[in-house]
C-alpha cells in the first residue's frame, strides 16, 4: 500500500492508497462472488461471461454481458465495508454497448450493507448511481445521483455519454473537499462542487419576504409619446370590394340574390394606430428583489461522506441486450485508478477497434459479393427469358412459312 497526500479544506491529510473492490472477471468462477436478484414480479435476464464479438484480448476483455432482450437485470456483490471519510472515493468500470443499444441502462449502483441482494430492485435504497443511460436520440447521458439524508439528488449539469459500440471507461471521483470529477476514457467530462451542482442543501440566499417593489418604481424603458397624434387619414377598412370584379353574365338576381363584388385586402389599410415610443424619463431600470441569508441554510462540510460503503450492483432494464460490463474498481486513489484503467481498458482498446474495422470490412465485401451474385443471377434469368422468346419467335416464323407454302 502506498501513502499519498490529500490537501483538505482544514489541512493536510495523509491517505493510504487502497482498493476496496475490484472485479476483472478473469476467473470462470466469477458467479460465486455475485448474487442474482429474485425480486418478485420482475423477469430478470441472464448474464454471460464473454469478450464479445470483437476484442483486443480474448481473456483480458472478458466481462459479463446482458443476454436477453426486454428484460430487467439484477446482479450484485458485497465487499468489506468502508467509509470514505477524509478520503477520495473513486468508482470506475467499463461499458461496451456492442449491440448498438437503442434503449437501456449501463450504470451501476453502490449500496450500504443493508442491501438485500436476493431482493434487489429499482426501489432498493442506494448511495450512488453512476454511469451511462441511453434511450432513443433524446437520452444519452451519464447519471450521477447521490443519496443525501435519505433523498436521491440528480446532477444539474448535463454529461453526454458515449453512444458507439466500443468499450468505454467511466470514472467518478468524489473528494473530501466536496468537489467531484467525472472522467470518460480517462479524460475529464465534468467537474465542480457538490453543493453547486446538486440540490443537497437549501439555497444560501433567499428573496427578502419583507421587500417589495416601490409603488413609484418605473421599470418601463420606453413610453408612448404623449405629443404624437393619429393622422386624419389613418383609419381605413382592412378589406374593400374588388374594383376589377364584374358580375357574371349568367348571374340571376332572383335565383342567386343580389350580386356583390368579392372583397380584397385594402392596400391603404395600416392596422391599429399606436403612438410612437420614446425614452422614459422616469425609467429606473429593472427592480431587483433584495436577498437575505436563508435561515434554513446550514453548511455541511461532509456532503461527500458515506459512513458505510458495502455493495455494488447492476440494477437495469434493457430493450436490446448485449452490453458488456467489466473492470469494476472502487478505491480511494484517483491516480492509481487512472493507471488501472490504462492497464485494462487502455491496453486493448486499439486492438479491439482494429478487429471491429476488419469485421466491418469483411462484412462490406461479403455484402458486395452477395449483391453482385444476385445481380448476375437476375441478369442470367433475363438472358434465359430472352433466349426462350427468341426460340418462340423462330418457331412462329417457321409455322408461318409452312402455312404460306401450303
Amino acid at each position: 500500500m502506498k501513502t499519498w497526500v490529500f490537501l483538505a479544506l482544514f489541512g493536510v491529510v495523509l491517505v493510504e492508497s487502497k482498493v476496496f473492490f475490484e472485479e476483472r472477471f478473469d476467473s470462470p468462477d466469477w458467479e460465486k462472488n455475485w448474487v442474482q436478484s429474485a425480486h418478485k414480479g420482475k423477469e430478470f435476464g441472464p448474464f454471460k461471461l464473454t469478450p464479445g464479438k470483437f476484442f483486443g484480448d480474448a481473456e483480458k476483455d472478458k466481462g459479463i454481458q446482458t443476454g436477453q432482450d426486454a428484460r430487467f437485470y439484477g446482479l450484485s456483490t458485497k465487499f468489506e465495508p468502508f467509509s470514505n471519510k477524509d478520503s477520495p472515493l473513486v468508482i470506475q468500470f467499463t461499458v461496451k454497448h456492442e449491440q448498438n443499444i437503442d434503449c437501456g441502462g449501463g450504470y451501476l449502483k453502490v449500496f450500504d450493507c443493508s442491501l438485500d441482494q436476493k431482493d434487489m430492485h429499482g426501489e432498493s435504497p442506494y448511495l450512488i448511481m453512476f454511469g451511462p443511460d441511453i434511450c432513443g436520440p433524446g437520452t444519452k447521458k451519464v447519471h450521477v445521483i447521490f443519496n443525501y439524508k435519505g433523498e436521491n439528488h440528480l446532477i444539474k449539469k448535463e454529461i453526454r455519454c458515449k453512444d458507439d459500440v466500443f468499450s468505454h471507461l467511466y470514472t467518478l471521483i468524489v473528494n473530501p473537499d466536496n468537489t467531484y470529477e467525472v472522467l470518460i476514457d480517462n479524460e475529464k467530462a465534468q467537474s465542480g462542487e457538490l453543493e453547486e451542482d446538486w440540490d443537497f442543501l437549501p439555497p444560501k440566499k433567499i428573496k427578502d419576504p419583507e421587500a417589495k417593489k416601490p409603488d413609484d418604481w418605473d421599470d418601463r424603458p420606453t413610453i408612448a409619446d404623449p405629443d404624437d397624434t393619429k393622422p386624419e387619414d389613418w383609419d381605413q377598412p382592412e378589406h374593400v370590394p374588388d374594383p376589377d370584379a364584374t358580375k357574371p353574365e349568367d348571374w340571376d338576381d332572383e335565383m342567386d340574390g343580389e350580386w356583390e363584388p368579392p372583397m380584397i385586402d385594402n392596400p391603404d389599410y395600416k392596422g391599429e394606430w399606436k403612438p410612437k415610443q420614446i425614452d422614459n424619463p422616469d425609467y429606473k431600470g429593472p427592480w431587483i428583489h433584495p436577498e437575505i441569508d436563508n435561515p434554513e441554510y446550514t453548511p455541511d462540510p461532509e456532503i461527500y461522506k458515506y459512513d458505510e460503503v458495502c455493495a455494488l450492483g447492476l440494477d437495469l432494464w434493457q430493450v436490446k441486450s448485449g452490453t458488456i460490463f467489466d473492470n469494476f474498481l472502487i478505491s480511494n486513489d484517483p491516480e492509481e485508478a487512472r493507471k488501472i484503467g490504462e492497464e485494462t481498458w487502455g491496453a486493448t482498446k486499439e486492438a479491439a477497434k482494429k478487429m471491429k474495422d476488419e469485421q466491418d470490412e469483411e462484412e462490406r465485401k461479403r455484402a458486395e459479393e452477395e449483391a453482385k451474385a444476385a445481380a448476375d443471377a437476375e441478369k442470367d434469368e433475363d438472358d434465359d427469358d430472352e433466349d426462350d422468346l427468341g426460340d418462340e419467335d423462330e418457331d412462329d416464323l417457321d409455322n408461318e412459312l409452312e402455312h404460306d407454302e401450303l
